[in-house]
């Protein structure tokens, strides 16, 4: 089982310590990359990828865990768009 196949299989475990940088480097490697729009943006974060599947969070403050619906947010559009 590759690397990237682990990081898939613990996001689908919706594990209670998943955190922003875990999906964020998971998101990257899957072809999606960063974007907001400025300071205007605030703490909310998309990631889009060349098939136009986005994925909107908002980054955890202060600390750097996700919550359980924003993980299976991530777990639904990456089923949506066919990644895992």
């Amino acid at each position: 089982m590759s690397r990237l196949e682990k990081e898939i299989e613990r996001l689908k475990l919706k594990p209670k310590d998943y955190t922003y940088d875990e999906a964020k480097s998971l998101l990257n490697k899957l072809g999606f990359f960063e974007y907001n729009k400025g300071k205007t943006s605030g703490s909310r974060v998309k990631f889009i990828n060349e098939k136009n599947v986005q994925i909107e969070l908002h980054k955890p403050h202060p600390r750097n865990i996700l919550k359980p619906y924003q993980i299976k947010d991530i777990i639904e559009k990456l089923k949506e768009g066919r990644m895992i």
